[in-house]
C-alpha cells in the first residue's frame, strides 16, 4: 500500500495450535534444537512487522532519486504464548523490536549509484520453506554503497549482554568514569559482486573481513574479585563465498535453482540456531593463545523451484553445516567466563514443499523434511517429518508465493533414540522422552510488499 509520500508493509502469522498432551494445550515446533525453523517452518509461532516507508521527492525535475526512510517494528511473545494472550506486562510477555530504521538514496542525481545508513535487514533471498537467510544476511547496524552489480557495507556489531552465548562477548569491560558495562564492538566490512555468466545464470561473489579491538578499560573491584578475564585481546575473521542462480528451463516462469558455499574463519565462523550471520561466533576460544585461530565454519545450501504446471509447484532444499570453535577439543569447551559451550558441530537437512492447486482459492500443501544434527561428540540427533496442510487462498492466485494463507495443518515427526531420551526438541521438551511427535494448528500467513 502507498502513495507517492508514504507506504506499508507488513509480515505475519498467526493461529492456535495444539500438541495433544498435557490437556491438549498449545503446541510447540518439532524441529531438532538449535536449528530453528530448519526442517520445516509450519509450527512457527505468531510474529508481526510493519514497515512504513516515507517517501521523498527531489527537488529538481529530472532527477530520478528515489529516497526512503523505512522502519520495520516487530512483535512477538517470548514465552511462546498466544500473542493475543499476552502483554508487554506478562512475564516473557510480548516484546517490540526495532531491527530497520535507514534512510537510502538509490540512483543519486541520475549516477546509478545508492547509498544508505542506519540499521537494516541487508540480506538476500531466503529459503522460504525454511526461513532460512543462508548466504548474506548481514542485518545490523551501519552503512553501506551500491553501484551496478557492486555492494559494499560495513556493520558495526555491539552487545551489553554479558549473559550472551557469543563467545567473544564474553566479557565486561568498564571504561574510565561511572561503573557501567560496555560495549566491545566488533567492525565487519562486507564485499559483493554480481557476475552475469548468461541471460539465466547469475554468480555471486562475497568476502567479508571482521575486527574486533582488544578489551581495554579497568574492571571495578567486584569484577577483579571474580577472578575472571577482562582484558580480551583483539581478534579477526574473514569469509569468502559464491553462489550461482539459475534459471530454470522447461517450466512454468518462476522457477530457479540457487546453490551456495561458504567458508567462515576465525570469529566469523557464525552460522547456527537457524541464523547464517557470520558475527554470531560459534564455539570457545583456544585460552592458552587467547583466540579463535582454528575456528571455521562451512555452509552448503541448494534451493530449487519448480513450477511444474497450473497445478502443481515444487521446492526443494539441502542445508549442511559444519562448524568449530578456536578450543583443541570437539567437545565442551570453556569460554573466556568459564561457561561451557560445544566447540563443533555439523548439521544436514533436506526436505521439500508440493503445492497442488484444486482450484484458484483451495491450495494442498505437502512437506517432508528429514534434519539430523550433532553437538560435540554427543550421538547423531535426527527428526523425520510430514505435514500436510489445506490451505485456503482467498485472492485466487494459483502461485507458490500467494498471500494470504489459512491453513488447517497436521505435522507428524519421529524422533532418534538419542533425540527422544535428550529431549532434543522443542516439542519433546514440553511432552517428554516420545519417539514421535504430533501438532495440530489453524494458521494464518501474510506478507505484503511494495
Amino acid at each position: 500500500m502507498s502513495n507517492k509520500n508514504l507506504s506499508l508493509g507488513s509480515y505475519g502469522r498467526i493461529g492456535a495450535d495444539w500438541s495433544f498432551n498435557e490437556g491438549s494445550a498449545i503446541g510447540r515446533r518439532l524441529n531438532l534444537n538449535n536449528m530453528g525453523s530448519i526442517g520445516g517452518r509450519l509450527e512457527e509461532q505468531d510474529y508481526l512487522e510493519l514497515v512504513p516507508a516515507i517517501h521523498f521527492l527531489p527537488f529538481k525535475e529530472g532527477d530520478s532519486t528515489i529516497i526512503n526512510i523505512q522502519f520495520r517494528f516487530a512483535a512477538y511473545s517470548k514465552s511462546l504464548t498466544l500473542m493475543g494472550n499476552s502483554s508487554t506486562s506478562s512475564p516473557e510477555g510480548l516484546t517490540f523490536a526495532i531491527p530497520e530504521m535507514y534512510a537510502e538514496a538509490r540512483n543519486i542525481a541520475n549516477s546509478g549509484v545508492n547509498a544508505w545508513v542506519g540499521s537494516r535487514l541487508y540480506r538476500g533471498a531466503d529459503v522460504h520453506v525454511i526461513d532460512h537467510f543462508y548466504f548474506n544476511d548481514h542485518s545490523g547496524q551501519g552503512f553501506g554503497v551500491e553501484y551496478k552489480n557492486t555492494r559494499f557495507c560495513t556493520l558495526f556489531i555491539a552487545t551489553t549482554d554479558t549473559t550472551a552465548t557469543v563467545p567473544p562477548y564474553f566479557y565486561i569491560n568498564i571504561e574510565s568514569g561511572t561503573a557501567t558495562l560496555a560495549l566491545r564492538q566488533r567492525v565487519v566490512n562486507i564485499l559483493e559482486h554480481d557476475i552475469l555468466l548468461s541471460k539465466k545464470n547469475t554468480l555471486t561473489l562475497l568476502g567479508e573481513y571482521h575486527h574486533m579491538g582488544k578489551a581495554e578499560g579497568d574492571p571495578d573491584e567486584e569484577l577483579l574479585d571474580s577472578e575472571l578475564q577482562h582484558d580480551y585481546p583483539a581478534d579477526y575473521g574473514f569469509v569468502l563465498g559464491a553462489r550461482l542462480v539459475t534459471e530454470l528451463k522447461g517450466y512454468a516462469p518462476g522457477g530457479f535453482n540457487k546453490l551456495a558455499i561458504r567458508y567462515g574463519g576465525r570469529i566469523a565462523n557464525g552460522g547456527d540456531g537457524g541464523m547464517a550471520r557470520t558475527w554470531l561466533t560459534f564455539g570457545a576460544p583456544n585460552l592458552e593463545k587467547q583466540d579463535f585461530a582454528k575456528a571455521y565454519s562451512i555452509s552448503l545450501v541448494d534451493e530449487v523451484l519448480l513450477n511444474i504446471n497450473k497445478n502443481h509447484s515444487l521446492s526443494a532444499y539441502v542445508v549442511y553445516t559444519q562448524s568449530k570453535g578456536g578450543a583443541k577439543t570437539k567437545g565442551l569447551a570453556e569460554t573466556y567466563h568459564e561457561q561451557e559451550v560445544y566447540n563443533y558441530k555439523q548439521d544436514f537437512t533436506i526436505g521439500f514443499r508440493e503445492t497442488y492447486y484444486i482450484s484458484d482459492i483451495f491450495h494442498l500443501l505437502s512437506e517432508m523434511h528429514y534434519s539430523q544434527r550433532q553437538d560435540g561428540e554427543d550421538p547423531t540427533y535426527s527428526m523425520f517429518k510430514i505435514s500436510l496442510a489445506p490451505t485456503l487462498a482467498p485472492t485466487g492466485e494459483r502461485s507458490y508465493w500467494a498471500r494470504p494463507h489459512l491453513r488447517l495443518i497436521t505435522s507428524v515427526a519421529f524422533y532418534n533414540e538419542a533425540t527422544k531420551n535428550n529431549l532434543y526438541s522443542p516439542h519433546l521438551q514440553f511432552v517428554g522422552p516420545k519417539s514421535v511427535g504430533l501438532y495440530f494448528g489453524v494458521k494464518a500467513e501474510w506478507f505484503l510488499w511494495n
